[in-house]
């Protein structure tokens, strides 16, 4: 529902006012080139320091960054379409010409289409843990993926990582200080303490405890020697519990 030109969902705003049809942009990458790495220099028609958001849902963090930081690019990817179409429609609404979005899982992503150092920060709120003990193999955050996060991302440059799952977190505060330096950051994020995500506002209603993480890279560690650390470091093989099955519902939904 939109009023005055502002959304909400959940009873918080989305980030921007839907402008005139005559002032909206264009952010959809419909589809992804069969081979990487991408010119995000030509995609955006200028040189930036560039943001990535991995399983960017609605997109209501990207919106929010590149409304805050019109200095900045940001490349937002979910492997789901119809949440796609609805960031799309948003940053289309709201004129973000620093924002594109495209489908595309987080792993490919980053593996095939994002050169070494090319992103100032990488995004990823609530990754999907996996509660089946059977699918723990398709958890995201694993060494392989630490390695890759910390190969695309320039020196000096921050991971910033989120889960309401005390399990994942566990693991996460284990994995993560090999490849970065990792801050735990308990408090509401400043810029929107009522959640960064659609799936942050609803966890936090409910009262679930939030678990957010600022991770520096570790420039003394080489691409070898990440590599290395990813073969050698475990997988992320953790028992998940708790009750979030309707909230995956409702992250699968979108809007």
């Amino acid at each position: 529902m939109a009023t005055d030109g502002v959304e909400h969902e959940f009873g918080v705003p989305i980030p921007g006012r839907i402008l005139p049809p005559e002032q909206w942009a264009r952010t959809a990458i419909k589809r992804l080139p069969e081979e990487g790495p991408l010119d995000f220099a030509a995609i955006f028609g200028r040189s930036a320091p560039l943001v990535l958001d991995l399983g960017c849902g609605n997109g209501r963090y990207t919106l929010l960054s590149a409304l805050a930081r019109p200095d900045h690019d940001h490349f937002a990817i979910d492997v789901l379409p119809v949440v796609i179409r609805y960031a799309t429609r948003r940053g289309n609404q709201r004129g973000l010409s620093n924002a594109r979005f495209a489908v595309k899982d987080a792993q490919t992503f980053l593996s095939r289409y994002v050169s070494d150092g090319a992103a100032a920060e990488v995004h990823l709120y609530h990754p999907q843990p996996y509660h089946d003990p059977r699918q723990a193999s398709r958890r995201l955050v694993a060494p392989a993926f630490a390695a890759d996060v910390h190969r695309v991302l320039a020196p000096g440059g921050l991971f910033v990582v989120q889960t309401d799952n005390p399990d994942y977190w566990a693991y996460m505060s284990k994995l993560l200080p090999h490849f970065f330096h990792l801050e735990e950051h308990p408090e509401p994020w400043p810029d929107s303490p009522a959640g960064r995500s659609r799936r942050e506002i609803i966890a936090l209603q409910r009262g679930l405890r939030i678990f957010r993480g600022l991770a520096r890279r570790r420039d003394e560690i080489d691409t070898a020697d990440a590599l290395a650390l990813a073969h050698a470091l475990p997988a992320p093989t953790f028992r998940s519990r708790g009750p979030w099955a309707d909230l995956d519902r409702l992250e699968r939904e979108g809007r």
